[in-house]
């Protein structure tokens, strides 16, 4: 498959099944990571449509025909919906890799994702069950499962398919209509697969999607009097602004905020698979992973060793375009490239060192936004480098003594979203899993958190609520207890 030079303009707005233009008629331009050139444009929505968007879901619940199926018809709607983006597979890889930079064979792996996100949670849409409750004599007890109402969603430019699956598809299993903000710098597959929801049958005012700018449609969006709850996955800055608009509106949110995750390598693990796993555990999309691997804490023993084993795979991994595809692409933007570079930089004043450097491909274009791999020593667990969210190919190496200096450096971060842990004692395994804060925990391995069965979110200021899994439904479920008195 090829990357194309030009895609058309994105439609406009999906509001009722229906591309709808924009209320103000501007448009976005879209840049690919891998050439710097604008490729196609999106609609530029606001707050006025945002406000349709709302009014359009709030009537598909009320009184048009989404808030009248069953969940089980609810369910198959969904499944179909998976049906068709496994058929359209090639093409929205096409365009997650066009979108985002990332290489073909990564974006083809979201593609796959994504459909089995809408398979999985069709599968569940009819068992979210409630229970009874014993009380007293003459009464019957009950809890029943309901939809939020209208939900809104605003998703991220790094995993732009995955993440509209996770959230998009567990909301409408729960029977929430849904107006969803897309990121301004990679939204195509959103855009294709409202298109998709249309053709597999979902009733008008379901499935809402309003592109735009984040200061313009996400802020209305985040603001609008007219939601039931909100969704949010980005950056801890605009986590909070997102949580103030919920709690003006006196609604409840999911934030999934990033993380600053560690492997821990004791001396006793599997060095080969730990090598393998930790380097593979900060490429992924160019380092622009929530869960990405960017701390690695190795015990002083194996110190030497794994920096050794390290640098010969740092000094193998390429960057370049998705046709190429290599180990990673470009990261999203010149602002990104350049955020990354100031930082780097920054550690190295500050003492930090560069031990190993990966490449950009001869042939990748120069106006691409690459940052080759880069792994980092001499970095003070204090420094900017070990606390704060680098979102790119760096990985900071620290050593650690003992286990309880592994456990206080792993939480030594305001995050707590994922981490992993390496040795060949299980007892001591599952002691730092039970002592290290974060939300999701691998033993002997990394990476699983793309698991659509697992539940994924994170402690402290990666965020709250929990996304993925069966637990998800709840985030989008109101519990109401049913009390009759039969006598």
């Amino acid at each position: 498959m090829t990357i194309p030079l030009k895609l058309p303009p994105a439609k406009g707005v999906f509001i009722n099944n229906t591309w709808q233009p924009a209320q103000a008629g501007k448009t976005v331009a879209m840049l690919a990571p891998a050439t710097g050139q604008v490729f196609t444009s999106i609609a530029a929505g606001d707050a006025a449509d945002i406000d349709r968007a709302v009014k359009a879901a709030r009537h598909a619940l009320e009184e048009g025909a989404w808030g009248r199926l069953t969940a089980t018809e609810r369910g198959r709607l969904l499944t179909k919906l998976s049906r068709l983006i496994e058929d359209h597979a090639d093409e929205l890889t096409l365009l997650e890799a066009t979108d985002t930079g990332k290489p073909m064979k990564q974006a083809r792996a979201d593609a796959v994702a994504l459909a089995r996100y809408f398979e999985f949670y069709g599968g569940a849409a009819d068992k979210v069950h409630g229970d009874t409750i014993p009380f007293l004599d003459g009464y019957l007890v009950s809890t029943l499962y309901e939809p939020l109402g209208v939900v809104g969603i605003i998703i991220p430019w790094n995993y732009p398919g995955q993440i509209f699956g996770r959230t998009a598809a567990a909301a409408l299993a729960m029977g929430n209509a849904c107006v969803i903000k897309p990121a301004e710098e990679a939204c195509l597959v959103v855009l294709r697969v409202a298109e998709l929801a249309a053709e597999a049958g979902f009733p008008e005012g379901a499935l809402n999607i309003v592109p735009g700018l984040g200061e313009e449609a996400g802020a209305a969006l985040s603001a609008h009097p007219g939601l039931d709850f909100l969704t949010f996955t980005g950056s801890p800055e605009v986590g909070v602004l997102v949580q103030t608009a919920a709690a003006r509106n006196h609604i409840g949110c999911t934030l999934e905020l990033g993380g600053k995750s560690p492997q821990i390598v004791f001396a006793d693990a599997d060095l080969d698979a730990a090598v393998t796993t930790v380097a593979a555990a900060i490429i992924q999309n160019a380092g622009q992973t929530c869960s990405a691997g960017s701390r690695v804490l190795i015990e002083r023993p194996i110190w030497d060793r794994f920096l050794a084993d390290l640098k010969l795979r740092f000094e193998k991994l390429t960057a370049g375009t998705p046709e190429m595809d290599l180990d990673l692409g470009p990261v999203i933007s010149a602002g990104q490239k350049a955020r990354i570079e100031k930082m780097l930089a920054r550690a190295e004043a500050a003492g930090a060192s560069i031990f190993a450097r990966g490449k950009v491909a001869k042939d990748a274009p120069s106006e691409g936004f690459y940052v080759a791999p880069a792994l980092y020593t001499q970095v003070d667990p204090k420094s900017e480098l070990a606390q704060d969210e680098v979102f790119g190919p760096v990985l900071a190496a620290m050593p650690f003594d003992d286990e309880a200096d592994a456990i206080r450096l792993a939480n030594s971060t305001q995050f707590g979203l994922v981490a992993g842990v390496w040795s060949k004692d299980g007892s001591r395994a599952l002691r730092v899993a039970r002592k290290v804060r974060v939300g999701q925990m691998f033993v002997n391995g990394y990476g699983a958190g793309g698991g659509i069965e697992l539940p994924f979110g994170g402690m402290k200021k990666s965020g709250h609520g929990r996304e993925k899994g069966f637990e998800a439904l709840y985030e989008f479920a109101a519990m109401k207890t049913l009390v009759v008195k039969h006598g």
